[in-house]
């Protein structure tokens, strides 16, 4: 009920739904990536506990990778291996959070595979999150890479301008803090970043009013939270920026990405700086499209398509890119 659909995050939202009220039978597993802060585990805890409304004999274990990697370890030493993955093994739901920090541990990997197996083979529910897209956590074997994609995989963006005005009513109504509309609007303009840096300012207005007990105005909002906007301006990725990394990285002219020429040596670059720019900026399609030299919409959709295409098959690509 308090998460706060928006155009980044509505497909994890509704399969999260999905998966709640048909669990083993909706996506299993679900693997669900992004940033910190932007709601992965709002959702697991919202699956876990709608899980347990609907039947509440169901085992559910919500666990982070370094706790279960922790409990995998104190198991071998103190030879409980055997009810370590009765544990596991048996739960009705498993959700994992953070599951790149399984990257380079071999052994809880190993154990991993099996449990994961185990369950989904009796049709037991599992939602994994993650920072970034299972193929990109690096030193993961390929059959848990494989197993991660087979049911549905989807990504939390950041909020968009009008996901973080909701937001920011919806908490600020959920604390007993009275926001006028313009003041609503400039902490969504200004504080952008994920949910934890909006939770993180409206704490400190909260703290405010209780000491001040008078309602904030635009002056006062700005300069109670001036440190924390300096932070999100600094952190402010542009699309000019963008632009010319990309340009001294393939070594042409910034005017190049922003003319009409279609030469492969100039192609490439603006295709990668759009992708870039999707990726990076909450800017709108037509906007990245505008800073291209007044180009649609439809151009940018279709950069992006080739690029996410090219990292698959070339890793010059995926190297640039991630550069």
């Amino acid at each position: 009920e308090n998460f706060v659909v928006g155009s980044g995050n509505q497909l994890a939202h509704a399969a999260s739904i999905a998966v709640a009220n048909a669990p083993g039978r909706a996506y299993n597993p679900l693997f669900v990536y992004g940033e910190t802060g932007l709601g992965k585990t709002h959702l697991m805890h919202a699956v876990a506990h709608q899980m347990l409304l609907n039947n509440p004999a169901a085992r559910i274990a919500y666990v982070s990778t370094e706790k279960f990697t922790n409990e995998f370890i104190r198991a071998i030493q103190g030879n409980k291996l055997a009810k370590f993955r009765k544990y596991y093994r048996t739960v009705d739901a498993l959700l994992i959070d953070d599951i790149h920090f399984l990257a380079g541990k071999e052994s809880t990997q190993e154990e991993f595979f099996h449990t994961f197996n185990d369950l989904f083979e009796s049709g037991r529910q599992i939602f994994l999150a993650s920072d970034r897209p299972a193929n990109e956590i690096e030193r993961l074997e390929n059959r848990l890479i494989s197993r991660f994609q087979w049911g549905l995989v989807t990504d939390i963006q950041a909020p968009d301008f009008e996901t973080r005005v909701a937001i920011f009513r919806n908490k600020a109504a959920a604390r007993g803090i009275v926001l006028s509309d313009a003041v609503v609007e400039f902490l969504a303009e200004h504080v952008c970043r994920n949910v934890r840096r909006m939770e993180g300012a409206l704490t400190r207005i909260a703290s405010y009013n209780a000491l001040i007990d008078q309602q904030l105005n635009l002056e006062a909002v700005e300069r109670l939270l001036s440190d924390l906007f300096q932070e999100e301006e600094a952190a402010k990725v542009t699309i000019e920026q963008i632009q010319k990394k990309v340009a001294d990285y393939y070594q042409i002219r910034y005017s190049d990405l922003l003319g009409r020429r279609r030469t492969s040596t100039i192609v490439l670059p603006r295709q990668v700086a759009m992708y870039i720019s999707r990726t990076l900026t909450s800017d709108p399609l037509k906007s990245i499209g505008d800073a291209f030299g007044g180009r649609d919409h439809g151009t940018v959709i279709h950069a992006c398509k080739q690029v996410e295409n090219m990292m698959e098959q070339d890793g010059s690509v995926k190297r640039a890119v991630e550069y």
